[in-house]
């Protein structure tokens, strides 16, 4: 059997989250509404990119914050994920190894650049978000290298793979080769909006038994099993046969077995500040529990430790060292 290198592999978008502070009139002359939420297409990425000014770049993407987590830890996370052969496709390469996470998908040489959120932020701390998702979706079968799929004790991947059909193809082989190596799967449903578009598929990967562990919150572990009731919700994961990981905001998280529940609760925190990644970060802790033997309890709390210092701060990365966060509440790693 191949030797585990890596505690997780995360699979996912690669998406560089590119902040600016902007005027109000600046939302104006580009026809944007405050607040909003949007998706677009390359011509108009490109020339909103080009008018932002003073930028600050951060690295994102769930699969790739819950990689960088992992590092933060001190484990040894690998992140398969498109980014172009471009200037923010060099700052994500850069960050990523640059964390820790052991990272070389091979990157896009045309066509797509490489996808970013652009988030607008006016003098009253309100943001507006563009996102574009160029290169990303472009992830296929040729990008999964079956060594690191082999090698990683968990293979944890984003349900937003689903969308495009290479992806969904690409997660379906990696799920294959991660199974005949005796490891685990696990996917995040990302969002139940992307669960009602895949419940049937997403499913059908766990009575298929293509999925050994779930992630979800409350909203996308109701909307996956079409309830409106938690406990309705809870019991049917139960039933899937899959290990479910359920983070129920400041009421902490359930671990769901068919022979067990485990729960745990949140970790105070007085001053909330984003909750962008908290599920990210918990997944962080949770897999490295998880690839390193910990009890389903242990490794939920610190999958909650996690969770709690990333919503303390603006942005879905560790701002200091997971590692020590950890050491300070009983854990060695």
């Amino acid at each position: 059997m191949t030797e585990i290198r890596f505690d997780a592999l995360c699979i996912g978008n690669a998406i560089c989250d590119v902040f600016a502070h902007v005027e109000e009139d600046f939302l104006l002359q580009e026809g944007l509404v405050k607040g909003s939420m949007r998706l677009i297409e390359t011509d108009e990425a490109v020339a909103l990119f080009n008018k932002m000014g003073q930028t600050v770049r951060i690295s994102g993407g769930s699969a790739g914050n819950t990689a960088a987590g992992i590092a933060s830890l001190g484990g040894r996370p690998a992140y398969f994920g498109k980014v172009a052969e471009d200037e923010l496709g060099d700052s994500y390469y850069h960050d990523m190894n640059g964390t820790g996470v052991y990272y070389n998908t091979p990157r896009l040489r045309e066509w797509k650049p490489t996808a970013r959120s652009m988030i607008l932020i006016t003098p009253d701390g309100e943001r507006t978000m563009n996102t574009y998702l160029g290169a990303c979706t472009e992830f296929s079968p040729s990008d999964v290298d079956e060594d690191v799929v082999a090698a990683a004790a968990v293979t944890y991947m984003e349900g937003y793979l689903w969308d495009p059909e290479e992806a969904k193809k690409a997660f379906l082989a990696a799920a294959e080769i991660a199974h005949k190596h005796d490891r685990k799967v696990a996917i995040t449903l990302s969002d139940s909006f992307c669960v009602d578009r895949y419940r049937d598929e997403f499913t059908g990967l766990l009575s298929d038994g293509v999925v050994d562990l779930i992630f979800a919150n409350e909203h996308e572990i109701k909307a996956l099993y079409q309830t409106g009731d938690l406990d309705t919700a809870i019991s049917a994961a139960r039933e899937s046969g899959a290990m479910t990981a359920l983070t129920l905001g400041k009421d902490g998280a359930m671990i769901i077995t068919p022979e067990e529940t485990v729960k745990v609760p949140a970790q105070q925190v007085d001053n909330v500040v984003d909750l962008t990644g908290a599920g990210d970060l918990f997944a962080a802790g949770f897999l490295f529990g998880l690839a390193r033997d910990y009890s389903l309890t242990n490794a939920a709390e610190l999958g909650c430790i996690c969770a709690s210092s990333v919503i303390k701060h603006v942005g879905a990365r560790p701002e200091r060292p997971l590692k020590n966060l950890a050491a300070q509440n009983g854990f060695e790693v």
